[in-house]
């Protein structure tokens, strides 16, 4: 059996971000107190185009991510080029070559893949940094037999992760996985779902299976300040297309 879940987000989100003024379109973020006093420098920033980072509480920068925009559409990301994996299903994760590189076209995501373990307390390790996803090494590869796991944050007080538009991925969506021999492993989404942390289903998502698959997972949900973690994991479910 797999992890039981993934480790807890411990730095609050950066779209939840308290007593601070967020201006779409614009890298502003201002430190304000009181409600209606935020509503009031919100619109009169957004109505004079001010660009202004507030430093004064260390941690909360705005977003390292050059042009990007909250609510916008994700940055236009090509297919990469090479040979694919064949579908045929392998008997052992070693005959597969490890996984590098993540591409999702339909969200704009592009990362290194780190290979990633699991915590004391039995869940998967978070990558140490929110720009890289991760693969959990204790599973099959991408392409080989089962569910292989590759897991990524969704955001930090710093901005967004690497899996921010990971929830707004659909079933039909292409997954490329290029592996350490410069082959692909292309993956179609079938389904994208949240579950709760404390119902998360270690089963459904760790469980033997027949064929190649994979596992995309972030935290999701409602954010949970006294906790410091979300209350959700975003899942979505792949599976090897020939």
């Amino acid at each position: 059996m797999g992890p039981a879940g993934v480790e807890r987000h411990h730095e609050p989100p950066y779209r939840d971000i308290p007593a601070w003024v967020r201006v779409p379109g614009l890298a502003v973020r201002i430190r304000v107190p009181g409600r209606r006093l935020q509503r009031r420098v919100a619109a009169g920033a957004m109505a004079a185009g001010v660009v202004v980072t507030a430093l004064a509480t260390a941690g909360l920068l705005s977003a390292g991510r050059p042009g990007y925009v909250a609510g916008a559409p994700p940055p236009v990301t090509s297919a990469p080029h090479g040979a694919w994996v064949a579908s045929a299903p392998q008997t052992a994760a070693a005959h597969v070559p490890r996984p590098v590189f993540l591409t999702i076209p339909a969200v704009g995501i592009r990362t290194p893949l780190l290979r990633l373990g699991l915590t004391v307390t039995g869940a998967l390790q978070v990558p140490p940094t929110t720009a890289l996803a991760g693969w959990y090494g204790g599973g099959p590869r991408p392409g080989a037999t089962g569910p292989a796991v590759i897991g990524g944050h969704v955001d930090s007080r710093a901005g967004p992760g690497v899996f921010f538009r990971l929830h707004l991925l659909r079933p039909g969506d292409r997954v490329y996985v290029r592996q350490a021999d410069g082959r692909l492993a292309v993956f179609r989404v079938t389904v994208v779902r949240s579950y709760p942390k404390a119902r998360f289903p270690t089963a459904a998502v760790y469980g033997p299976v027949p064929t190649p698959q994979l596992r995309l997972i972030t935290c999701g949900g409602a954010f949970d300040w006294a906790r410091g973690s979300y209350l959700a994991n975003v899942v979505v479910y792949a599976t090897l297309l020939a």
